[in-house]
């Protein structure tokens, strides 16, 4: 983690000029798009997917 820190303001735009040249200036809002998408779908696997599911309560206790 400390590779990091030791990241300055200076180094970050020499990395995003170099994504730039990469992708282009216009498809790098399409792969930000992805990438969003792709966490949401990343995260949504880690909690089981139950959103639209119902929870089952158990069997009723009759008297």
């Amino acid at each position: 983690m400390n590779l990091f820190r030791s990241l300055g303001p200076v180094e970050l735009l020499i990395i995003l000029a170099i994504v730039i040249l990469i992708f282009g200036p216009g498809r790098l809002g399409k792969v930000a798009g992805e990438l969003g998408k792709g966490i949401r779908d990343f995260r949504k696997g880690l909690s089981g997917g139950n959103e639209g599911e119902e929870e089952h309560p158990g069997p009723a206790d009759e008297e």
